[in-house]
């Protein structure tokens, strides 16, 4: 198939190019930079210029498309309001190109939309839309398949590498600015995780084995406590590790201390049994261990 990929050249995205290629599709990707351009091409995908704040630039690529893999998202969590209603307008002007056909449509969302109240474990067969988490992906999803959009979702844990490690990325960051790496209360809230290897083979087999209206987990770890997370990054910068209450984690963690408050468990087990997906990759602790951050902090 001829697949169109936003967020190519991302952290997942760009896992994802390799896997699809291997299994016999064509691949253009969604690059905003000419240097993002060559990087595809070296991969051996076609490149497509454009940006998610044009929507409609989006769709005339999308459209000699047979399949459609939308991982790009914008992570800047001081906007992020504002970026979950670009992700909706994104999605929404695929969906008008794909309307009618049975092209497919694999959107990204976050496991949190699994769980039916806080603390619980998210399963794929929940979609909790009174979620206090903005991201309208998975009610965009709904909204063009309304629309006769044949559309699946995988959703995401923390996708890890020893570079990268989703919203721990940011706790990093702000332990070595603070000097401190901290956790609350007691850090038994949980945040589920998977190597990015095994999620970009999850994308693959969502888009080989395309079930419209299916919600795929990307879990390979049910659940890490945020202490043992704190442990491993402190022990990583060589700072002191500390529990805070939650006032001092407000001024702490700043407009991250609502995501370091997640409690976030998720099970995998339907996206095992029906898409065969065995994950293999190191733990997310074994990541953290390896990580060389020293080398982070220079980048």
């Amino acid at each position: 198939m001829r697949v169109f990929l936003t967020g190519a050249t991302g952290f997942i995205g760009s896992r994802i190019v390799p896997e699809l290629i291997d299994a016999g599709h064509h691949v253009v990707g969604l690059t905003r930079s000419e240097a993002g351009g060559r990087v595809l091409e070296q991969a051996g995908a076609e490149a497509y210029l454009g940006t998610l704040e044009d929507p409609a630039g989006i769709a005339s690529g999308v459209a000699n498309a047979d399949a459609v893999v939308h991982t790009a998202f914008d992570h800047d969590f001081s906007r992020f309001v504002e970026n979950c209603e670009k992700d909706r307008r994104v999605i929404e002007a695929i969906g008008d190109v794909l309307a009618g056909s049975d092209r497919p449509l694999i959107i990204t969302s976050g496991v949190g939309f699994g769980s039916p109240h806080p603390g619980a474990l998210a399963t794929e067969d929940v979609h909790n839309r009174d979620h206090h988490n903005p991201r309208l992906t998975e009610v965009a999803g709904e909204t063009v398949a309304q629309r006769g959009v044949s559309v699946a979702v995988v959703r995401l844990p923390q996708v890890h590498d020893p570079v990268k490690q989703g919203l721990i990325t940011w706790s990093i960051g702000i332990a070595r600015e603070k000097g401190l790496s901290a956790y609350i209360g007691d850090g038994s809230n949980r945040l589920s995780a998977a190597h990015i290897s095994d999620v970009a083979r999850l994308y693959r087999l969502a888009l080989d084995h395309h079930t419209s209206g299916a919600r795929w987990h990307a879990v390979d770890e049910a659940g890490v406590p945020l202490h043992e997370i704190a442990q491993a990054i402190g022990a990583g910068l060589g700072v002191p590790v500390k529990s805070l209450t939650p006032v001092e984690a407000a001024e702490h963690f700043g407009g991250f201390a609502a995501f370091a408050a997640m409690d976030l468990p998720a099970s995998s087990a339907l996206t095992r049994e029906k898409l065969g997906w065995v994950p293999t990759g190191p733990s997310l602790m074994a990541d953290l261990h390896a990580m060389d951050y020293g080398l982070a902090a220079a980048a």
